[in-house]
C-alpha cells in the first residue's frame, strides 16, 4: 500500500509504502472489542469500598431483650437491615484486569491501524518537529491541515518543542512508537503517523 507524506506545511514530500499485513488488513470489531476491554479494564482503579457490619460504628448492645418484646431478635444496630448498618455482600478493592496474549494485542493493534487506512484517516508525516516550542505556529499548521481530533505518532523519541507545543492544543496528541495503543487510535477522528513513526511500528509488530 502506498501512501502519499505531507509535511506541516501540507506540501508532499515523497511517498511511503505501507506494508498490507499491518495496514491492509479488513478491520474486525470483535478483535478491537476485546483488546479496548482489556486495556480500560487494567485502567480502572477498583478502589471501591463500602463497610461491613464489623466496620461501622454503632453501639454493639443488644436493641431489645431475646424474648417478651414482640419484635424481632435483633443482635445489635450493625446489621444490614438497620439505616446506618453495614453493607452486605458490597464492592471491596480488587483488580479489574484481565490477561489476553502478547499475539492477540499485536493482532488488535494492526487491524487499528488498517481500520484508520481503510476509512482514509491515516496521513503519513514527513516529521513532528518544531524549531521552537510555540504552540501559534503548530495551531496554524493544524488548522490550515483540517485536523480536529488527532493522535499523532512519533518514532522512539518525540521532539521536546513539538510535544511543548502540542500540549497546549486541545484535540492533539503525541505519543511515541511504544505508546501506540488501540484505544488511542480508535478514540481519535485522525491518526498521523511520522515517517519515523511507521518504521517503528513495522518492527514492532513483525
Amino acid at each position: 500500500m502506498k501512501l502519499d507524506v505531507i509535511n506541516l506545511d501540507g506540501v508532499a514530500a515523497g511517498s511511503v509504502d505501507l506494508g498490507e499485513d499491518i495496514f491492509g488488513l479488513e478491520p474486525r470489531a470483535d478483535i478491537l472489542h476485546r483488546v479496548v476491554r482489556w486495556q480500560r479494564n487494567n485502567a480502572q482503579a477498583g478502589t471501591h469500598k463500602v463497610k461491613t457490619r464489623s466496620e461501622t460504628s454503632y453501639s454493639t448492645k443488644k436493641i431489645v431483650r431475646q424474648k417478651g418484646s414482640g419484635g424481632a431478635r435483633h443482635g445489635d444496630r450493625n446489621a444490614p437491615i438497620f439505616r446506618g448498618g453495614g453493607i452486605y455482600k458490597g464492592p471491596t478493592p480488587r483488580s479489574h484486569g484481565h490477561d489476553l496474549t502478547k499475539k492477540f494485542r499485536k493482532l488488535g493493534l494492526k487491524h487499528a491501524l488498517s481500520s484508520k487506512a481503510a476509512t482514509g484517516n491515516l496521513i503519513v508525516l514527513d516529521e513532528a518537529v518544531l524549531s521552537e516550542a510555540k504552540t501559534a505556529l503548530l495551531a496554524k499548521a493544524v488548522k490550515n491541515l483540517g485536523w480536529k481530533r488527532v493522535l499523532i505518532i512519533d518514532g522512539a523519541e518525540v521532539n521536546a518543542n513539538f510535544a511543548r507545543a502540542a500540549a497546549n492544543i486541545e484535540g492533539v496528541d503525541l505519543l511515541p512508537s511504544m505508546g501506540a495503543n488501540v484505544y488511542d487510535i480508535l478514540k481519535r477522528e485522525t491518526l498521523v503517523l511520522t515517517k519515523a513513526g511507521v518504521e517503528a511500528l513495522e518492527a514492532r509488530l513483525k
